[in-house]
């Protein structure tokens, strides 16, 4: 299969963002990114969306919209959209009507940074997703890079220090998101997890000192939402935008950290008797399933069943794993970056049935 590398969630001037959609596509292709989703709160953004071409760079400029109930406070159930015909933001304060709704309007539903926690130092709220009788969503913002830089801020001290040294902050996602995604998987749900930047290039001025907190382009460098496609990228819109919607529908992804190192070229499959299945795919044991595993360097890998870890690997780059038990497998691997163990790729299931 042929992979596309996505950075998703992110914020313009038309809500409380500071950097204009070209200014986004343009770091994007600098970044050599495959596609951007740009999701303003509450506004969806008509007429940006195109393909935007630097010699033999591509990169697809999307616009979804994440979604709130602007009267509740403090705020609560972001959702990101993808992929909608129209405006939905009107449906916010009914959480499973928006969903609905979105899927008649063809768009791809995900709750946004479902577990958020506040950070009184620098005056955020606890903005999780709270309304848990929702049903039929897509998936879930499994690390949203914004969110875990909140979760740092202890004290003033904290948030200048992590702005003055941002390669320090990811680690992998909240250990809370990663029991939630699981209990919605062990529930039946075929949950889809993806990787956001939650970018927004906030100006900050000290005295005389500027400096903007977290541009694009080193959020680009950062938590991506990696895809399998079965054909390559074509160049043209209409075509590769429905092949980004559809792989993210199935599942076929990974979140990769690419700062510390390239996790282009992770795979994760599964060979049966007579068929074999890739990441979102379904599998059937009955005749024995052999997992396996690929990195793109030899570091520490583990095997999850269910939520459970059952296998680990170190410095080892191809993993094998014969799977005689039903379940729902899933793949973390982790590295170690500026002197910490950091989360470096956590696959979507395979489901073993």
């Amino acid at each position: 299969m042929h992979e596309a590398v996505i950075n998703l969630h992110m914020h313009t001037p038309y809500s409380d963002g500071f950097y204009s959609h070209t200014r986004i596509a343009q770091a994007a292709l600098q970044s050599n990114l495959d596609a951007v989703i740009v999701t303003d709160h509450n506004v969806l953004v008509r007429g940006v969306e195109r393909l935007v071409q630097d010699g033999e760079r591509r990169t697809l400029l999307l616009v979804g919209e994440e979604i709130h109930d602007q009267a509740r406070q403090p705020q609560k159930n972001h959702l990101l959209v993808f992929g909608a015909d129209r405006e939905l933001a009107h449906y916010a304060p009914q959480p499973q009507r928006l969903i609905d709704e979105a899927r008649q309007a063809g768009g791809l539903t995900f709750l946004a940074h479902p577990v958020d926690p506040s950070a009184p130092a620098v005056g955020q709220d606890d903005i999780s997703w709270v309304d848990w009788e929702v049903r039929d969503f897509n998936g879930i913002e499994l690390w949203n890079g914004f969110s875990e830089f909140k979760g740092h801020l202890k004290s003033l001290l904290h948030a200048l220090f992590y702005v003055t040294f941002p390669s320090l902050i990811a680690e992998g996602p909240f250990a809370a998101a990663l029991r939630l995604w699981d209990n919605l998987l062990a529930q039946g749900n075929a949950v889809v997890a993806i990787g956001g930047s939650d970018a927004h290039a906030l100006p900050i001025r000290v005295g005389p000192l500027r400096k903007t907190i977290f541009p694009f382009e080193f959020h680009f460098r950062c938590i991506n939402t990696h895809l399998l496609l079965s054909q390559p990228l074509s160049g043209e819109f209409s075509v590769d935008r429905q092949a980004i919607y559809a792989a993210l529908a199935a599942g076929r992804a990974f979140i990769g950290y690419d700062l510390p190192a390239s996790t282009r070229g992770f795979r994760f499959r599964a060979i049966g008797k007579d068929r074999e299945a890739v990441m979102g795919e379904t599998i059937s044991g009955q005749s024995g399933v052999t997992l396996k595993i690929r990195l793109p360097f030899a570091t520490e890998c583990i095997l999850l069943k269910d939520g459970n870890p059952i296998k680990k690997w170190y410095k080892r780059d191809l993993c094998t794993f014969l799977a005689s038990e039903k379940g729902v497998y899933r793949v973390e691997v982790y590295l170690r970056f500026l002197g910490k163990r950091r989360g470096w790729i956590f696959s979507n299931p395979i489901y073993v049935v």
